[in-house]
């Protein structure tokens, strides 16, 4: 390279860098830019170049320009050349654009080549025509108003669906806290004068009535069933349950709390039956035929069912404090990550309004339970570091991120699936009127169920097994020594009173203004449907007085409103019928089995199926 500079305005892109090494040859007095290195230092550092790839440009602006001579690696001498492309710009040893032009111009023609071809197929569009229709091509979005509209009230829906859906979340938690304080507030108070009622009935001398009400005969039996299965819970080591459950492998641990919580919904929508059938085969009345096993025998299966399905939670309750306890938190991580999976196993299946309100109620129950849940694992983790209050916030990130990652999982999978299935979000609205409605007529004087029941009915949620587990883990975790540990116990079970009562008067007048609002309340004053069971196991919507070959407008016929035909299934065949069972003759008037098209008819959530019948 020559030492003089370069013509003003040059511009060398890109910027070359000249080595030279011992290996070179060139004989230069006023070229100064070499760089003398040994043998070792060239293989250590990979400066052996390679000759068939290099070139020598040479830029050489005196008049008298002399030939230089070629430079020599290893007895190879480097070819010299005019010009290089490098980086996709031609360099030439004139240091002007000529070359560089040249090429992007030959790259122009065959641009152009394929304009020609266009043309002489028909297409007579120039580039400047081309480029301008490009630039300056508009459309008119009013042209498809109904769908850009559309699309727009769906992003308003996927809005508004948080704050609805957890409108309703915060509605349905208060109605399961209502039923749940129930058990530790109501429950024993009305088992104790239930009791003393039985005690003092003989000096009362009331003969020809009723020993104790129906209520207080329910109440009685989920009074031993608690006693009963409290006593069988003792026996049942939580120490060691923990130490086995933490034994296990992450992935082994995984598995089980997915198949635990399948079990629990299981035993959800069957529990509920077994509780029922005992309810309703003590309380039957005697002069009606008895076509069952016996009250003894349905008050064993009902301590059974809830003894393990309190065993099953207390197992769900030792897994997540094994998760919050491991070093990595992988567990933990693992079992969060299992409610994201539950979003692809929704959003893209075809939901009606109907199955979206059980999976609603569904929700309601997993937020509720899984509450009690964090309370549980707290609890037993103050007890081991003897209730210091500072490893209370070590537990709190981890509380936080469990309750966040579910309320997210909530909202993504119910504003997608409203999405997909073209929903309005008014219809949660709907779904908390029906809620209150059930609140509203259970507190009338015709009420058929108690609150609790229909809680359970509704939303898959029983109190029963749950709060047994809670009274086990307090009683074993809080030890009460002395007259003050009584007093506060006395205290705190005030306080819970006190709670119960504000929360059912609070939850009561806000059932009303919903059910006010939802024009329901004609409904409230409507008789239950009641049932007469025959021989063939037909159960037949009528009076057990009337004749079932009455008239059809004798048929009982309830009012509906606006919000009663809000939500549909498809009906059943035209040609659905049902055999009479003492003439044998078919029948057209009444159906074996109707499709529930009313929300209240609604008992409980399913677990597979997009069709409630």
């Amino acid at each position: 390279m020559s030492s003089t500079s370069a013509p003003q305005g040059t511009v060398l892109a890109p910027f070359l860098f000249t080595l030279y090494t011992s290996d070179f040859h060139y004989n230069s007095g006023t070229c100064h830019l070499q760089k003398f290195s040994d043998e070792e230092y060239r293989h250590n550092n990979c400066l052996k170049l390679n000759i068939k790839t290099t070139r020598e440009l040479v830029v050489d602006f005196r008049r008298s320009k002399k030939t230089p001579v070629p430079v020599s690696i290893l007895g190879d001498e480097v070819e010299i050349v005019d010009s290089y492309k490098c980086l996709g710009v031609h360099i030439n040893n004139k240091l002007d654009w000529s070359n560089n032009t040249d090429a992007l111009f030959k790259k122009g023609q065959s641009r152009l080549f394929f304009l020609r071809r266009l043309c002489s197929f028909g297409v007579y569009l120039s580039l400047v025509r081309f480029i301008t229709t490009e630039l300056t091509r508009g459309y008119f979005l009013e042209h498809n108003e109904a769908k850009y509209t559309e699309r727009r009230e769906r992003v308003y829906t996927c809005l508004r669906i948080p704050k609805e859906l957890e409108k309703l979340m915060t509605f349905g938690f208060f109605l399961c806290l209502d039923a749940f304080l129930y058990v530790f507030t109501l429950l024993p108070l009305r088992v104790i004068l239930a009791l003393l009622r039985l005690l003092t009935l003989p000096c009362c001398g009331l003969s020809g009535s009723r020993v104790l009400q129906p209520a207080q005969v329910c109440d009685v039996l989920k009074g031993f069933i608690m006693v009963l299965c409290y006593s069988m819970m003792s026996y049942v080591d939580y120490s060691m349950m923990y130490h086995l459950i933490r034994g296990q492998s992450v992935i082994k641990l995984y598995i089980i709390y997915n198949m635990l919580e399948v079990a629990d919904r299981l035993f959800s929508s069957f529990g509920q039956d077994i509780l029922d059938a005992l309810y309703w085969t003590a309380t039957e009345p005697k002069e009606k035929k008895r076509a069952h096993i016996g009250v003894i025998p349905h008050f064993l299966m009902a301590v059974l069912y809830v003894f393990l399905h309190a065993i099953l939670i207390m197992v769900q309750a030792t897994t997540l404090n094994v998760a919050f306890n491991s070093h990595n938190k992988s567990l933990l991580t693992i079992m969060m990550s299992n409610n994201f999976v539950e979003i692809k196993g929704s959003v893209f299946k075809k939901f009606e309004k109907n199955n979206l309100f059980q999976m609603s109620n569904s929700d309601i129950k997993e937020r509720f339970t899984n509450y009690i849940l964090l309370l549980i694992v707290c609890l037993r983790n103050m007890e081991q570091f003897s209730w210091n209050p500072d490893h209370l916030w070590v537990l709190f990130p981890d509380v936080i991120m469990v309750i966040a990652s579910e309320v997210a999982v909530d909202i993504v999978k119910h504003a997608f699936i409203t999405k997909f299935n073209d929903i309005s979000a008014d219809v949660y609205g709907e779904y908390r009127a029906s809620l209150a409605f059930d609140l509203v007529s259970s507190r009338q004087k015709n009420a058929y169920t108690d609150y609790s029941d229909s809680v359970s009915r509704r939303m898959g949620f029983i109190p029963l097994p749950l709060a047994l587990l809670l009274i086990r883990v307090v009683t074993s975790s809080v030890k009460i020594q002395g007259s003050l540990s009584f007093m506060c116990v006395l205290l705190f079970y005030l306080g819970m009173i006190t709670l119960k009562v504000l929360n059912s008067i609070v939850l009561l007048g806000t059932s009303c203004v919903f059910v006010k609002e939802a024009n329901m309340e004609e409904k409230l004053f409507d008789p239950p449907p009641s049932a007469v069971s025959n021989k063939g196991g037909i159960s037949l919507a009528s009076d057990s007085s009337q004749n079932i070959d009455m008239e059809e407008s004798s048929v009982p016929t309830f009012p509906k409103s606006d919000s009663d035909t809000f939500l549909t299934t498809p009906d059943e065949e035209d040609d659905d019928k049902i055999i009479n069972a003492d003439t044998g003759l078919e029948g057209d008037r009444l159906k074996h089995r109707t499709p529930k098209k009313d929300l209240l008819e609604i008992d409980r959530f399913t677990i597979c199926g997009n069709r409630i019948d």
